[in-house]
């Protein structure tokens, strides 16, 4: 099975039991409408941005996980094709249980074997309902990849195979697992077996596979360990089969420190890709770049700069989720114009192909960083990714860069109400270039994040009511600027 981020954090909390908002808890039926928990992962640092959206959109609270990057909340079942349209989240499941303070033993053998038996005990009903109506919602849109499905002849009846397939392995969990209704199950087991038999020729045993994301410094197991004998147990109880690529299903399972949660995936790849066809070296995840969008609040009307622009993920999440301000994509590189454009074109086809309006509130634009074509006091907003110096330029070049960009964004961005987002790994050279512009910018709020595994961050700053070319900072810079190209002058003159 497979496994991911094993990894040290801070111990939690000593005491024992489940989780007080556990999905078995939550789970009530009325009718054939279900309400589950709903986990997703989110950019690190913006978890607050995420529950606000999920609050402002489907209108329930969310709660942050102590696992930094993650949120959950309640839905049901007939609003969930809302979850996937949230545009702060990576990746989505459905949480079978939760464990809020869950005791490992010190053995990794008693661990390991607490793990296999926690398999059948477990309230598995409800979040292979939500699943299996999940699959319905995706193919009705049309955004099966088929990355991790299984992949069958298109001669075959595939829909009603599975359906079948999956209802007979639903109506053996909701008897074995949980003895619930029995006698409902027992009135719909008749013919669903028949159906199913009618189908055997063609029918697909269900195949999953098990990925573990453990961090913590105080256990005794690795995530490979917990994965393999708990995906072999649950193997053993629904007779499903182990496939590492081409799963039907993704159980999850989530350990940090004391905290446990057993999920099942409604995303088959992370939701961030989903506006870029042609990505480069730094290109920036969606979810990311909304987060950084909604920290600025863009207003109708405004004019949204992204000078640094890259692929264009910045401009383009904003032109399709806050379409009623105007984007102005820009860099100095050709290819990243062309990523930009292509981009731009791959969005505006795909709507088309949906008959819907195709066209976008963005222009694209080549030129010089450090003297842009635009008036000054022009722009409402700048938002950009600047470069962090490993992939993209260098830490040594950064400290030229970034007090001339700054300078020159004060120049075209509003005195008094504009604003600036900006993202850099690079906190040293940014801090010494912003209190070399202390009369054109003041930082108000900083949110960290993990990009790529770098810890970065995430400046909002706004545009001070200082006229451009007429505080301290401008005098000094610009005499310096001045000497410099005086000595210029005079060298050439020499030569």
């Amino acid at each position: 099975m497979s496994c991911q981020g094993d990894g040290p954090s801070e111990q939690g909390s000593n005491s024992v039991g489940p989780c007080t908002s556990s999905s078995s808890e939550t789970d009530g039926k009325s009718g054939d409408v279900i309400t589950v928990t709903i986990g997703a992962t989110v950019p690190t640092g913006f978890e607050h941005t995420a529950a606000e959206e999920v609050k402002e959109k489907i209108g329930v609270a969310a709660r942050i996980s102590k696992d930094r990057g993650r949120i959950y909340f309640p839905i049901t079942t007939d609003k969930l094709f809302q979850v996937h349209l949230l545009r702060s989240v990576d990746n989505l499941f459905v949480v079978v249980e939760e464990y809020d303070h869950y005791q490992f033993k010190q053995s990794k053998e008693e661990t390991l074997l607490e793990l296999q038996q926690l398999a059948s005990k477990l309230p598995w009903t409800n979040a292979l309902e939500v699943w299996k109506l999940n699959g319905t919602l995706k193919k009705k849109k049309g955004h099966r990849k088929g990355g991790n499905t299984t992949k069958v002849k298109p001669n075959r009846n595939t829909t009603e195979v599975a359906a079948a397939d999956t209802e007979q392995q639903l109506h053996q969990v909701a008897s074995a697992a949980e003895g619930q209704l029995e006698a409902e199950s027992a009135a719909d087991a008749e013919p669903c077996e028949q159906d199913s038999q009618e189908a055997a020729p063609e029918a697909k045993v269900i195949k999953f596979r098990v990925t573990c994301n453990r961090a913590g410094d105080k256990h005794s197991f690795s995530s490979n360990e917990a994965a393999r004998d708990f995906g072999g147990a649950v193997q053993e109880f629904f007779q499903w089969k182990a496939d590492m690529t081409k799963f039907d299903i993704e159980v999850l399972l989530n350990i940090h420190n004391e905290e446990m949660v057993i999920g099942i995936a409604l995303t088959e790849e992370s939701l961030h890709r989903r506006n870029i066809s042609h990505f480069g070296p730094t290109t920036l995840r969606s979810t990311l770049c909304y987060g950084m969008l909604r920290l600025c609040k863009p207003q109708a009307s405004d004019v949204i700069l992204d000078p640094m622009c890259g692929t264009g993920a910045i401009p383009l999440e904003g032109a399709i989720e806050f379409s009623s301000s105007f984007y102005i994509a820009g860099d100095n590189n050709d290819m990243a114009v062309n990523r930009t454009v292509n981009n731009i074109c791959h969005i505006q086809k795909r709507r088309a192909d949906k008959d819907r309006i195709s066209g976008l509130p963005i222009d694209t634009v080549q030129w010089d960083l450090c003297s842009l074509p635009i008036r000054t006091s022009s722009v409402d907003i700048i938002i950009t990714d600047m470069p962090f110096g490993k992939r993209m330029g260098s830490k040594k070049k950064n400290w030229d860069l970034y007090p001339l960009c700054l300078r020159e964004m004060a120049r075209v961005c509003r005195p008094g109400s504009g604003k600036a987002v900006l993202l850099t790994q690079d906190k040293k050279c940014f801090a010494k270039a912003i209190s070399r512009m202390g009369g054109l910018w003041r930082k108000l709020h900083t949110v960290w994040v993990n990009v790529g595994g770098l810890h970065a961050g995430v400046y909002l700053l706004k545009r001070t009511g200082a006229v451009f070319g007429q505080t301290p900072e401008d005098v000094h810079e610009s005499r310096g600027m001045s000497n410099t190209q005086g000595d210029e002058k005079e060298d050439k003159e020499l030569s």
